[in-house]
Protein backbone atom coordinates (compact mmCIF):
# COMPACT_ATOMS: atom_id res chain seq x y z
CA UNK A 1 0.00 0.00 0.00
CA UNK A 2 1.28 3.59 -1.16
CA UNK A 3 2.22 5.38 2.21
CA UNK A 4 0.21 8.33 1.36
CA UNK A 5 -3.20 5.80 1.31
CA UNK A 6 -1.82 4.22 4.60
CA UNK A 7 -1.59 8.08 6.21
CA UNK A 8 -4.97 8.50 4.73
CA UNK A 9 -6.26 5.52 6.38
CA UNK A 10 -4.63 6.27 9.63
CA UNK A 11 -6.01 9.78 9.79
CA UNK A 12 -9.65 8.57 8.86
CA UNK A 13 -9.63 5.91 11.80
CA UNK A 14 -9.22 8.60 14.09
CA UNK A 15 -12.31 10.92 12.99
CA UNK A 16 -14.77 10.92 15.09
CA UNK A 17 -18.61 11.71 14.15
CA UNK A 18 -20.98 13.11 16.88
CA UNK A 19 -24.77 13.96 16.93
CA UNK A 20 -26.43 15.84 19.57
CA UNK A 21 -27.82 18.75 20.52
CA UNK A 22 -25.87 22.27 21.24
CA UNK A 23 -26.21 22.76 25.27
CA UNK A 24 -23.80 25.16 25.72
CA UNK A 25 -21.38 27.96 23.65
CA UNK A 26 -18.16 29.25 25.43
CA UNK A 27 -17.47 31.77 22.77
CA UNK A 28 -17.70 31.97 19.19
CA UNK A 29 -16.21 29.29 17.89
CA UNK A 30 -16.47 26.84 20.98
CA UNK A 31 -19.74 24.78 21.56
CA UNK A 32 -20.52 22.00 23.79
CA UNK A 33 -22.74 18.94 22.65
CA UNK A 34 -24.99 16.69 24.51
CA UNK A 35 -25.43 13.27 22.59
CA UNK A 36 -28.14 10.53 22.44
CA UNK A 37 -26.30 9.00 25.61
CA UNK A 38 -26.45 12.43 27.86
CA UNK A 39 -22.79 12.82 27.12
CA UNK A 40 -21.31 16.01 26.68
CA UNK A 41 -18.67 16.63 24.25
CA UNK A 42 -16.60 20.04 24.36
CA UNK A 43 -16.14 20.85 20.92
CA UNK A 44 -13.70 23.44 18.91
CA UNK A 45 -14.66 24.72 15.46
CA UNK A 46 -12.33 23.49 12.85
CA UNK A 47 -10.18 25.54 10.78
CA UNK A 48 -11.61 29.12 12.35
CA UNK A 49 -10.36 31.10 15.38
CA UNK A 50 -13.33 33.37 17.05
CA UNK A 51 -12.11 36.60 19.66
CA UNK A 52 -11.89 35.55 22.77
CA UNK A 53 -14.65 36.53 25.06
CA UNK A 54 -12.60 39.06 26.62
CA UNK A 55 -10.95 40.16 23.27
CA UNK A 56 -13.27 43.52 21.71
CA UNK A 57 -15.79 42.07 19.25
CA UNK A 58 -15.70 38.31 21.18
CA UNK A 59 -19.29 38.98 22.97
CA UNK A 60 -20.85 39.59 19.48
CA UNK A 61 -18.93 36.25 18.07
CA UNK A 62 -20.50 34.58 20.40
CA UNK A 63 -23.64 35.67 20.06
CA UNK A 64 -23.44 34.83 16.94
CA UNK A 65 -22.72 31.67 17.28
CA UNK A 66 -25.40 30.48 19.57
CA UNK A 67 -28.06 32.41 17.00
CA UNK A 68 -26.59 29.62 14.58
CA UNK A 69 -25.97 26.72 17.10
CA UNK A 70 -28.19 26.78 20.76
CA UNK A 71 -30.48 24.28 21.30
CA UNK A 72 -30.67 22.69 17.92
CA UNK A 73 -29.47 19.39 16.72
CA UNK A 74 -26.08 19.44 15.61
CA UNK A 75 -23.98 17.07 13.52
CA UNK A 76 -20.09 16.81 14.11
CA UNK A 77 -17.10 15.81 11.77
CA UNK A 78 -14.51 15.75 14.52
CA UNK A 79 -10.81 14.77 12.52
CA UNK A 80 -8.81 16.29 15.37
CA UNK A 81 -8.63 16.63 19.55
CA UNK A 82 -6.89 19.49 20.17
CA UNK A 83 -4.22 20.07 23.23
CA UNK A 84 -7.03 20.58 26.07
CA UNK A 85 -9.04 17.36 24.85
CA UNK A 86 -11.54 19.40 22.59
CA UNK A 87 -12.77 17.70 19.87
CA UNK A 88 -11.83 20.00 16.71
CA UNK A 89 -14.93 19.49 14.37
CA UNK A 90 -16.98 20.68 11.22
CA UNK A 91 -20.27 21.78 12.45
CA UNK A 92 -22.97 20.94 10.67
CA UNK A 93 -26.59 22.16 12.14
CA UNK A 94 -29.87 22.49 9.42
CA UNK A 95 -27.22 21.41 6.39
CA UNK A 96 -25.62 24.80 7.45
CA UNK A 97 -21.67 24.35 7.89
CA UNK A 98 -21.50 26.34 11.27
CA UNK A 99 -17.86 26.73 11.03
CA UNK A 100 -18.04 28.71 7.33
CA UNK A 101 -21.16 30.62 8.64
CA UNK A 102 -18.96 32.38 11.42
CA UNK A 103 -16.61 33.41 8.74
CA UNK A 104 -19.41 34.19 6.12
CA UNK A 105 -20.49 36.88 8.91
CA UNK A 106 -17.67 38.24 9.71
CA UNK A 107 -17.31 36.78 12.67
CA UNK A 108 -14.01 34.99 12.85
CA UNK A 109 -11.04 34.91 10.97
CA UNK A 110 -9.96 31.68 9.08
CA UNK A 111 -7.37 29.82 11.68
CA UNK A 112 -4.28 29.75 8.98
CA UNK A 113 -1.96 27.27 11.18
CA UNK A 114 -4.71 24.95 10.68
CA UNK A 115 -7.00 25.63 7.72
CA UNK A 116 -7.41 23.15 4.71
CA UNK A 117 -10.41 24.27 3.18
CA UNK A 118 -9.54 27.00 0.43
CA UNK A 119 -13.35 28.18 0.45
CA UNK A 120 -12.59 29.01 4.19
CA UNK A 121 -10.79 31.96 2.90
CA UNK A 122 -12.70 33.46 0.04
CA UNK A 123 -15.53 34.06 3.31
CA UNK A 124 -13.28 35.41 5.02
CA UNK A 125 -11.75 37.97 2.44
CA UNK A 126 -15.71 38.06 0.85
CA UNK A 127 -16.78 39.45 4.54
CA UNK A 128 -13.67 41.86 4.92
CA UNK A 129 -13.99 43.34 1.46
CA UNK A 130 -18.02 43.73 2.80
CA UNK A 131 -16.66 44.99 6.44
CA UNK A 132 -19.24 42.75 8.12
CA UNK A 133 -19.00 41.76 11.78
CA UNK A 134 -15.68 42.23 13.13
CA UNK A 135 -14.04 43.27 9.39
CA UNK A 136 -16.00 46.81 10.56
CA UNK A 137 -13.29 47.74 13.19
CA UNK A 138 -10.13 48.99 11.83
CA UNK A 139 -8.43 47.60 15.19
CA UNK A 140 -9.46 44.16 15.03
CA UNK A 141 -6.45 41.70 15.88
CA UNK A 142 -6.58 38.05 15.04
CA UNK A 143 -7.54 36.12 18.18
CA UNK A 144 -3.72 34.28 18.42
CA UNK A 145 -1.96 37.78 18.09
CA UNK A 146 -4.51 38.97 20.43
CA UNK A 147 -3.53 35.60 22.91
CA UNK A 148 0.20 36.35 22.56
CA UNK A 149 -0.14 39.73 23.60
CA UNK A 150 -1.81 38.64 26.34
CA UNK A 151 0.91 36.38 27.26
CA UNK A 152 3.97 38.57 27.56
CA UNK A 153 1.64 41.19 29.56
Amino acid sequence: MAPLVVLLLAASANAETLHGQVVSIADGDTITILDAQRQQHKIRLAQIDAPEKSQPFGMRSKQSLSDLAFGKEAHADCPDTDRYRRKVCRITIQNTDVNAEQLRRGMAWVYRQYARNPAYYQLEENARMARLGLWAEPQAVPPWEWRKQQRRK
